[in-house]
């Protein structure tokens, strides 16, 4: 109500200040604007509107809230003490939190994190809300978030739990949801044969928290790398955890974990190798090419594609054409996901040795069928000519 207001405020301000200068204008014919001009009066007023009209813009809103500053991010940093605010709500009112709350301590504490009451000392204040049928508390009552992963849908109804956290008292970007598989409880309920739609619906919620990896999220978004590093080290972390947190140390760019990470890439888990390329690449550092080179060399075909991919990255940012040689060789393959993604990576970085083989595999593709561009055909095609397009339009290659 109060963003409302405010915008509704700015909104009479503007318009007020726009008649007070067509008053002015016409009281005053252009003959003599030169006098009104030289008198102040327009200026004034225009001046007094524009401070009122700065002031408004300048009040901290949740319809318009700035991104974190330098401090507060730092602060995001050193979070160690989360204040627990759980609640469970059915059709029939609110409902016993106590499980959800052991189970949000318990897995807050997988990463160190000492989980406490509000009324206690704290850093931040976490916030769920776990509901038989959901009301919405997304950002705004309208825009769009749904692009982010895990995002609040408006449009769900059912069963949903939904997390965000608190700093200084005010809401941040970070929301998160989980839902059922199910949008009806009372339906499913009854399927099951359980007694107590809310209770159902609170259970399958529980059983969803479990399994997913909120407070990793909740650390890549605090920026604490360190925390994440030490539970992808514990032999006990499941493969799918260590998925979820090799992500995330990639989408922080964590320089700390190339070491991790490249371990991570003779991983006995087919997924944890792929995840750790993929990572090693948006975090982009040079010493990390042998190890991608060998995975590229040696490894299962879905880890040579990542291997490809994350090479393509890293030998572009730092222009080392060590690469070039390990990717046409890989260029031979005759599978067509591996050849696209090689494809590409040769396009990151122009290289006068790449532009034959490229040119060679576009000829041989002429009497291909290509107008399907979801069909790996097609793909390959788009990476070929973008490639080739790359390679032409650099004057001087290496």
């Amino acid at each position: 109500m109060k963003a409302i207001l405010l915008r509704a405020g700015m909104a009479a301000i503007i318009l007020i200040a726009s008649s007070a200068l067509q008053l002015a204008l016409a009281d005053a014919p252009w003959v003599q604007w030169a006098e009104v001009l030289h008198k102040g009066a327009v200026m004034k007023r225009l001046l007094i509107f524009t401070a009122l009209l700065t002031v408004c813009l300048s009040v901290d809103v949740f319809a318009r809230r700035e991104s974190l500053t330098p401090e507060q991010k730092a602060r995001l940093q050193t979070v160690d003490r989360v204040a627990l605010e759980a609640i469970a709500l059915t059709d029939q009112g609110q409902a016993d939190a106590s499980a959800l709350q052991e189970l949000i301590r318990r897995r807050m504490g997988e990463l160190g994190y000492t989980v406490v009451d509000p009324a206690q000392p704290h850093d931040v204040l976490l916030k769920v809300k776990c509901e038989q049928r959901k009301i919405w508390e997304g950002t705004a009552a309208s825009g769009g978030d749904a692009d982010l992963p895990d995002s609040p849908l408006r449009a769900w109804k059912g069963p949903a739990c939904q997390l965000t956290y608190l700093l200084d008292g005010k809401s941040t970007q970070w929301r998160k949801e989980v839902r059922t598989e199910f949008s009806d409880a009372i339906k499913a309920a009854a399927d099951a044969k359980a007694p107590d739609p809310g209770a159902y619906a609170l259970e399958k919620l529980r059983a969803r928290l479990e399994d997913y990896d909120f407070p990793v999220l909740l650390a890549e978004d605090w920026g604490q790398d360190e925390r994440l590093l030490k539970l992808l080290r514990e032999p006990k972390t499941p493969a799918p955890s260590k998925v979820r947190i090799i992500h995330s140390l990639g989408e922080m760019f964590s320089a700390n974990a190339a070491a991790d990470l490249q371990a991570a890439l003779k991983d006995q888990d087919s997924e944890v190798p792929k995840a750790a390329a993929i990572a090693l690449g948006n975090i982009g550092r040079q010493d990390s090419i042998e190890a991608l080179v060998e995975m590229l060399k040696t490894g299962r075909t879905d880890h040579k594609v990542a291997a490809a991919k994350a090479l393509g990255k890293v030998g572009a940012l730092h222009g080392n054409v060590a690469i070039i040689p390990p990717l046409l060789e890989a260029l031979q393959t005759e599978d067509l996901v591996l050849k696209t993604e090689v494809v590409w990576a040769l396009g990151q970085l122009p290289d006068r040795r790449a532009y034959e083989p490229l040119a060679a595999l576009q000829r041989s593709m002429r009497n291909m069928r290509t107008s399907d561009r979801h069909s790996q055909e097609g793909k390959l095609w788009d990476a070929v000519s973008y490639s080739l397009k790359q390679l032409d339009g650099f004057d001087q290659i290496n």
